[in-house]
């Protein structure tokens, strides 16, 4: 596991609503509202702070202070030259520092969606006593939950970003929109994310950058771990996912000896976007719970 980072930048004076600031070989675009008890939103590969716009309000508004990242080589936080450095190393050792930086006495709740929920995790693992709760959403863990293409796509390391860098973003929102579709009751089809959430999705799959996509190549298996980490744990799942095998949800849960698993029927990937009326209170009640 990383060690702990060390930081010496302090925040800036304005960063109470939204703010930068350089951690150890960049810096860390972030927004934050509220006060309150401390909560960290983590969002997943290829997506951005944006990713919790549903949410953060309504933690704000219940008296949570909401902090939400753009992880290394997301968004607008420091996307380092070198495909090597896109490693889950470093992206931990930014997020670490940046936790570090804005918390450094007091625990925190951490919410990870996918590559977030991985994230949480470790960083849990390593810093039990400064973890209050988990929320972990279609939560990555292992590369066993990867498609079988996938596994060797992200076994081998990412060598030519040209192609990824030239893809346009009307190609981006095509593939967005076709994998959003879905088939109701009625036969009829229609989206599972709404429109504006397309388009934000779209925008931030252009701007990450190329080499994002080595990072899961160099994420460890977590599961013989988790069996020794008692942190309360929220666990909710989209029963549809299709970017994680919707089975490995339950094989997680049975791994975590504190954890709630709530799955949510016909939702996929990511139920904080397509099923927020749903989420948002199972994630304000287990928080309050816990304070």
């Amino acid at each position: 596991m990383p060690p702990k980072v060390n930081i010496s930048q302090p925040l800036s004076p304005n960063s109470r609503s939204e703010g930068r600031h350089n951690i150890v070989t960049g810096q860390v675009n972030f927004i934050r509202h509220g006060s309150g008890d401390p909560v960290i939103l983590i969002h997943g590969l290829a997506a951005s702070y944006f990713d919790w716009d549903y949410l953060l309000p309504e933690l704000a508004a219940t008296g949570f202070d909401a902090c939400a990242l753009d992880l290394l080589g997301h968004g607008d936080s420091y996307k380092p030259q070198q495909v090597v450095d896109y490693n889950v190393h470093n992206v931990y050792l930014h997020l670490r520092g940046w936790i570090d930086t804005l918390f450094p006495d007091e625990p925190v709740f951490l919410i990870g969606h996918s590559l977030g929920g991985y994230l949480s995790l470790i960083h849990a693992l390593q810093n039990p006593d400064n973890v209050k709760g988990l929320v972990l959403v279609n939560p990555y863990f292992s590369i066993q939950q990867m498609s079988t293409f996938l596994q060797i796509v992200f076994r081998s390391q990412l060598l030519n970003t040209a192609l990824i860098e030239r893809t346009p973003y009307w190609l981006f929102r095509i593939i967005i929109d076709f994998s959003s579709l879905e088939q109701s009751y009625k036969k009829a089809m229609r989206h599972s994310l709404p429109e504006q959430v397309r388009i934000q999705t779209a925008l931030d799959y252009k701007r990450a950058a190329p080499g994002i996509y080595n990072i899961p190549r160099t994420m460890i298996e977590l599961g013989e771990q988790l069996h020794e980490m008692a942190i309360p744990t929220l666990m909710i799942c989209g029963t549809q996912d299709r970017t994680l095998d919707p089975k490995s949800f339950s094989n997680l849960a049975k791994l975590l000896p504190n954890v709630t698993y709530v799955p949510i029927p016909n939702c996929a990937h990511v139920p904080h976007q397509s099923d927020a009326a749903i989420f948002n209170p199972l994630v304000l009640n287990f928080l309050n719970n816990l304070r």
